[in-house]
């Protein structure tokens, strides 16, 4: 089995120097905006290939670590000191003499590919003298782009060192994305010889089109005659579809367009294809298609899976092992293989739950009930004078039994996590003794009402409130008391408390407390 083990960038989008280690089997990139998803498996996408074409298409400008443009212009401008993009491949060991060698940044003798956009040494004179000007734009035009293997061999992409197919649904509505998806489907499948033979064949059955059914039409057109196209736009590739039940992929759905997609591309023999890059698999997916394709994935074999994503579900039930999460402040990925594996098989199995939110925020409160959901945001406002928006804080609401997991996760991200939980009428063995394993974490806090007659949020809420309660949930009442019926209906009574009189509410102690120590 061929996979991919490390990938390393220097200049390359947002990256000015980057390297990141991959499983041989699945891995999930899971980060905010802008943290650099999508340019990873770009990245290892345009190595692969190994086309010029797909380099230019893409542009140098839009290749190039924009800071490091912006440094080098604001420097003296010296011709040694242009800077060069460094995209490399590592491979596990495959004994190929022309992938071995030294010819990588780490000096060591592996297998791998490499890209490397540099000055052209030619235009030396003529980036000088372009460096040399008042206000000189960057050399983009006089860059030279080179690949080669680890052994120092230039390669191209008629050589394919590693079978491998990027399946981009973001750009599923796009003709020309799904074009590109089937040609490279193509490739995967058909070797060398077998792509001469069809496109051969392809030509003579054009060649026949024309000599047999549009001869009696070109004897009435005079000096000129109908033919069929056979250039590079107009070949057997660029004819080729995909189809299901006759119909072609371009006319599906595009939910349904992803689901072949990628179904297509992880289904295909192993001695076919090594790595597969899928892009936000969850475009366009209904809940339903969305479980059958993590099914698809999951049964997957010998091929090595790389993803982006920002689905919940993708991220949890395909382990949460297998992610490595990405930040837009930081250059260095955090792997998620600490994470307990009990804990892992937990989110695997429990309901939909909003862990990638969690996984990837720096502050969080976690609740235990709609109730507090609810009203937490109302509480914040009052004691921070500000929205959880403006801050860098989340609120999660979960089920009580689970904050340990939840807290699991912190312990390996140094996620700063303050639970707000019922005492359930003993503080001491709910909310002290059943935490003591995270008590020697300063990052983690659990706040709950001290009293044990105080044993829920409700409660605590008609205490400091007894007013505003009585007076919206006495009227009608014959039977039920307002802190009965608070009780009995916890979500509507909080709903009734923040459409009506969320501005005046007093905020239990406790959760003044969570609330400052997070802010902290």
């Amino acid at each position: 089995m061929k996979f991919i083990t490390k990938l390393k960038l220097i200049n390359f989008k947002r990256f000015d120097s980057f390297a990141i280690d991959f499983d041989d089997n699945i891995n999930i990139l899971v980060g905010d905006n802008e943290s650099g998803k999508t340019s990873l498996i770009e990245a290892i996408s345009l190595v692969l290939s190994g086309s010029r074409s797909k380099v230019e298409t893409t542009g140098l400008e839009n290749i190039f670590n924009s800071k490091a443009v912006t440094d080098f212009l604001a420097s003296d401008k010296k011709y040694e000191n242009l800077p060069n993009v460094l995209i490399e491949v590592y491979f596990n060991e495959q004994h190929n003499i022309e992938l071995s060698g030294k010819n990588n940044s780490d000096e060591i003798v592996c297998d791998g590919l490499k890209l490397e956009i540099v000055p052209n040494d030619e235009f030396g004179k003529d980036i000088k003298s372009i460096l040399s000007q008042g206000e000189p734009v960057f050399p983009y035009e006089f860059y030279s782009i080179k690949f080669s293997t680890f052994s120092g061999e230039a390669y191209s992409g008629y050589k394919k060192y590693l079978r491998h197919i990027l399946v981009d649904n973001s750009q599923i509505s796009s003709e020309y994305a799904i074009k590109e998806y089937v040609k490279d489907m193509y490739n995967s499948y058909a070797d060398s010889l077998e792509k001469s033979i069809h496109q051969n064949e392809y030509r003579k059955h054009k060649e026949n089109f024309k000599n047999a059914v549009l001869t009696g039409l070109n004897s009435k057109v005079p000096d000129y005659d109908f033919s069929i196209r056979n250039n590079s736009k107009a070949n057997l590739e660029t004819d080729l579809t995909l189809t299901e039940g006759s119909i072609s992929i371009e006319n599906k759905g595009k939910g349904i367009q992803c689901f072949i997609k990628t179904k297509f591309a992880l289904s295909k023999a192993e001695e076919n294809l090594d790595v597969v890059l899928i892009e936000e698999p969850e475009n366009h997916l209904s809940h339903i298609n969305m479980k059958k394709l993590i099914k698809e994935i999951e049964g997957s074999e010998k091929k090595q899976i790389i993803i982006s994503t920002h689905s919940n579900m993708i991220s949890s039930r395909l382990n949460l092992r297998n992610s490595i999460l990405l930040n837009s402040n930081s250059n260095i990925p955090v792997h998620l293989k600490g994470v307990e594996e009990e804990t892992a098989k937990f989110f695997i199995k429990a309901p939909d739950n909003n862990i990638l939110e969690f996984v990837l925020s720096k502050k969080v409160i976690l609740v235990e009930g709609d109730a507090e959901f609810l009203l937490m945001e109302s509480f914040f406002r009052t004691i921070a004078s500000m929205d959880f928006e403006q801050s860098d804080i989340h609120i999660i609401s979960v089920d009580g039994t689970s904050f340990k997991r939840y807290l699991e996760i912190a312990k390996v991200l140094n996620i700063k996590t303050a639970i707000i939980r019922d005492n359930d009428g003993d503080y001491q063995a709910n909310c002290v003794d059943n935490y003591s394993d995270y008590s020697g974490f300063d990052f983690i806090r659990v706040f709950s009402e001290t009293d044990p007659a105080i044993s829920t949020f409700e409660i605590s809420v008609y205490l400091n409130n007894t007013k505003i309660c009585d007076d919206l949930f006495s009227p009608g009442r014959k039977t039920l008391t307002p802190l009965e019926y608070m009780l009995k209906n916890k979500a509507e009574a909080a709903f009734q408390l923040l459409d009506k009189r969320s501005s005046e509410l007093a905020v239990p102690t406790y959760i003044k407390e969570a609330i400052e120590w997070i802010r902290e």
